[in-house]
């Protein structure tokens, strides 16, 4: 989440009750399902910010700055009415399948790094064969064509692995051991 979702974040707590710093943090992290928990250095500048643009202003009560918010801030809020809440985005895009695809396909490409720098030419190999395999099928569900994935198919200029091959299988750049 961004700075712009902490400060909509805030506002739109603190359009419900006057809040102390802390307070918002677990509330934020309590409304996201503990999704998203913005950190005190986060969330103490933007209500500085907030009081320096008129939109909130700190009272002291039993030791803790709580934060109100004043008419200007009132009206900010109500301006955005209708609108997603920052917290229920950072639900959302957690339980998100393109998040969950996103986050596999890096922790992919990571072992694929692990294989370059350390597999053996053997390794390095059948890592690329598995690749290339795994691009194909991926775009044979694209094409909806999820049929046997070893079938014999013609390749086209799109399929066509070239990359590494003169290099004995290892990518462009990457430093593989042989």
């Amino acid at each position: 989440m961004g700075r712009g979702d902490v400060r909509e974040a805030l506002l739109a707590l603190l359009a419900e009750q006057p809040m102390h710093g802390y307070q918002m943090i677990r509330e934020l992290a309590e409304r996201s399902g503990g999704s998203w928990r913005p950190s005190p250095g986060s969330v103490y500048p933007v209500l500085s910010l907030l009081a320096d643009e008129g939109l909130v202003r700190a009272q002291e009560a039993e030791g803790k700055r709580v934060f109100h918010l004043t008419d200007t801030g009132r009206a900010h809020v109500e301006s955005r009415t209708g609108q997603r809440k920052p917290w229920e985005t950072a639900a959302a895009s957690d339980n998100d399948e393109l998040a969950s695809l996103r986050s596999l396909a890096f922790a992919v490409g990571a072992a694929v790094v692990q294989v370059a720098q350390a597999g053996d030419g053997a390794q390095i190999a059948a890592a690329r064969s598995l690749l290339t395999e795994t691009r194909r099928s991926l775009y044979r569900i694209l094409a909806g064509d999820e049929g046997d994935p070893t079938a014999e198919e013609t390749d086209t200029a799109e399929e066509t692995d070239t990359a590494g091959e003169d290099d004995g299988g290892a990518a462009a750049g990457w430093d593989a051991k042989h």
